[in-house]
């Protein structure tokens, strides 16, 4: 609706003082591709970037800076049919940008890219979005991709918005506890550092257990001061011969996580609300 594709059935969006007319600030990576087979990658940039009212030479020069930030140098001849995913996020990335909108909505920027691909678009696209006068809405089921890019986070869970706020505040909030995790050097001695981890955090909830790696889940409650906990966990790590320790606060996805759980117990008490009886059959 945003994007001008569907109409609203009611409320209205105003951006930078225009109504119907929003879209001319507004820059647009939905999730599908919307690239033509035929054209070239370049043809694609220089269409999009005539259609938001560039002149030529702005244009051109646009078009070398986002190539050169997203590596898309080596493809600017192919055709859009002979693009692979990656690389077809990164043109639908890149003509989102042109003319230099005021909004981007991004949805699912990243998706089809590799680890390295990934950083170089959220590189991209934190260096597009510096200027506090210009921002981005931006939909994913990657965590890490909120973390990387994201100042403020809304989570929906079943279509319902829970919670909005930045990411420290949501894990303050939200998140169960702490995360702790030991790699130990002789998974002989698991049992006897599992003992001592309880003897810590009397509630730890172990997660996983491999043969060198430990995993707990720890309570807040059981956490009265980081300083003491971490010198807790330092004076087990040369008592017990651990190799090293991560102590962590909840991670967005445990937050995400732990909504959707909370979500579906929800939804599971309102079912338990209906009951239901046999019809009375008439006897022959």
């Amino acid at each position: 609706m945003l994007a001008g594709e569907l109409k609203p059935t009611a409320g209205e969006v105003i951006l930078c003082g225009a109504g119907e007319d929003s879209t001319a600030f507004m820059g647009f990576c939905p999730q599908f591709s919307p690239l033509w087979p035929t054209l070239t990658v370049k043809e694609h940039l220089e269409i999009y970037a005539a259609v938001k009212g560039m002149k030529k030479d702005d244009a051109d020069q646009a078009i070398k800076r986002v190539s050169e930030a997203l590596e898309l140098k080596l493809h600017l001849n192919k055709p859009a049919k002979k693009l692979s995913a990656g690389v077809s996020r990164k043109v639908c990335f890149a003509i989102s940008m042109l003319g230099n909108p005021t909004v981007a909505l991004l949805d699912e920027p990243s998706t089809g890219l590799d680890p390295k691909g990934q950083q170089r678009l959220w590189r991209a696209i934190r260096a597009a979005f510096r200027n506090k006068e210009r921002g981005a809405i931006l939909t994913t089921h990657y965590m890490e991709e909120a973390e990387a890019v994201c100042d403020r986070v809304a989570i929906m869970v079943s279509g319902k918005l829970r919670c909005i706020g930045s990411i420290q505040q949501l894990k303050s909030k939200f998140g169960k506890g702490y995360l702790l995790e030991m790699k130990v050097k002789d998974s002989q001695r698991a049992d006897e550092i599992h003992q001592e981890v309880v003897r810590m955090f009397p509630q730890a909830d172990r997660q996983d257990r491999f043969s060198s790696l430990l995993v707990y889940k720890i309570p807040m409650e059981n956490v009265q001061s980081l300083s003491q906990a971490f010198s807790q966990l330092e004076e087990a790590k040369r008592a017990h011969d651990i190799e090293e320790y991560s102590f962590s606060q909840s991670t967005l996805e445990q937050v995400f996580l732990e909504l959707a759980k909370e979500q579906e117990k929800e939804d599971c008490d309102q079912d338990a609300m209906f009951k239901w009886r046999p019809l009375k059959t008439e006897s022959a």
